[in-house]
């Protein structure tokens, strides 16, 4: 299983669920989880094969910013 883990502005957590819901219609395959209280606004993806660019691609068409949280 493969964890990435993203950096974004998603702000509330009715945005949290829209995000989630619409990232599960294109990778229903994918656990995605937000911690709106990390000053990153993580959002952790666990997929057997994560599409990171797709990932990142779709969130930016929902109006958020979104990129790869560097260790």
């Amino acid at each position: 299983m493969q964890v990435e883990i993203f950096k974004t502005n998603v702000q509330a957590v009715s945005e949290s669920h829209k995000v989630t819901g619409k990232l599960l219609e294109c990778f229903s395959d994918y656990q995605i989880h937000f911690d709106l209280n990390d000053c990153d606004k993580i959002m952790r993806v666990e997929a057997k094969i994560i599409d990171r660019e797709r990932i990142i691609a779709n969130l930016e068409c929902f109006g958020f910013t979104c990129e790869i949280l560097e260790g």
